[in-house]
This record gives structure tokens, C-alpha cells and sequence, in this order.
């Protein structure tokens, strides 16, 4: 939740660039805006994989006794998930110009993806309409292969998960490179 909610945020500072012309700035330098938009979703999942480690050492310090052979997967996850948010927001970022409209998609898209992701509840035995919208939902493919590298249970296959969710940042990606070559500063 930490990973999801602090980089899906990457959206607002574009959107605060846009608005003090930092982002013009940037346009003119000698890189493409995919290399932008790209090192925005990495220094937006770099924060947020800072704050999730700081979580982990609580919940460490709470009692949570993980087994150390599964934390490089846990944390692969942790990573795919932080890129795709981040990458989300970016991409959602590009289109808005004014901070106001940024928690309004939040709350209208990501909120709903987070709670069909299974991290609240579990997705198993769901009616077909829910099991259907999990199914497409990315972030249950980065819960369950959270869930699967730290007790073992999952609903999808690992490799499944990672194909999932690095295609998926792929697309969003692609489409925040598309709405940054509209973007007029």
C-alpha cells in the first residue's frame, strides 16, 4: 500500500513542474520525453521503494519474521508494482494541468484498483464479475506474488505476475510517452 499510494503520487510533482515551468525546462534538453517521463517513474519508484523499506523494517521491529531467501522476489514484486504506479500516475499526469484533477482520478481509478487487488481481501471464490475484474486488474498480479513470496499461496503463477506486470508498464508507459508528445508548455 505504502509503494502504490507514494509512487502512483509521481503524477502530481509533473503536474507541479507543469505549473512553475520546470517541465518546459526540461523539454528542451537534448533527450527524448520518453527518457523524461522514464526517469520520473524511476525517481518516483525510488521514493517509494525507500518509504516501503522503512515500512518492512517496522513491521521487522513489529515481529514480522520473513524467510530471507524470499525477500529478493518480495522485493522484485515490491519493484514492479512501485514502476507500474508510478508510470500510472506519470501518464495520468501528462494529460492534467491543474493539481485539482489529479485526487479526483485518484480516488475514482486507483482507489477501486487497489481494493480489487486482493490486498485487503482475498480474491479466491469471487463471483464471476469480481473474479473477471481481478483478473485484469495489474496490482493483484503484484499482491499475489507478494503473498506467494512470503507464505507461498497465490492464484496466478509467479512468472505469470511479472510477465503481467511488466507488460503492463510497458503500455502505460508507452501511452504516458504518447501524452508527453502532446504536452504544450
Amino acid at each position: 500500500m505504502t509503494v502504490l499510494f507514494t509512487s502512483i503520487f509521481t503524477g502530481l510533482e509533473i503536474i507541479w513542474d507543469k505549473q512553475f515551468g520546470f517541465l518546459k525546462e526540461t523539454f528542451v534538453a537534448p533527450i527524448s520525453r520518453f527518457e523524461i517521463l522514464f526517469g520520473k517513474t524511476l525517481g518516483g519508484a525510488t521514493v517509494a521503494m525507500i518509504q516501503g523499506i522503512l515500512v518492512f523494517i517496522i513491521t521487522l521491529a513489529a515481529g514480522f519474521r520473513p524467510n530471507l531467501a524470499s525477500l529478493p522476489l518480495a522485493f522484485l514484486f515490491l519493484i514492479l508494482v512501485a514502476i507500474l504506479s508510478s508510470a500510472l500516475g506519470a501518464a495520468i499526469a501528462a494529460r492534467l494541468d491543474d493539481m485539482q484533477g489529479f485526487p479526483l482520478i485518484f480516488n475514482f481509478m486507483v482507489q477501486p484498483l487497489f481494493f480489487l487487488s486482493g490486498a485487503i481481501f482475498p480474491i479466491k471464490d469471487l463471483p464471476p464479475v469480481l473474479d473477471f475484474i481481478t483478473k485484469i486488474n495489474p496490482f493483484s498480479y503484484g499482491v499475489d506474488g507478494l503473498r506467494y513470496a512470503f507464505n507461498g499461496v497465490n492464484v496466478f503463477s509467479p512468472g505469470l505476475s511479472i510477465a503481467v506486470l511488466c507488460g503492463v508498464t510497458l503500455v502505460i508507459l508507452g501511452v504516458g510517452v504518447y501524452q508527453f508528445s502532446k504536452v504544450q508548455l
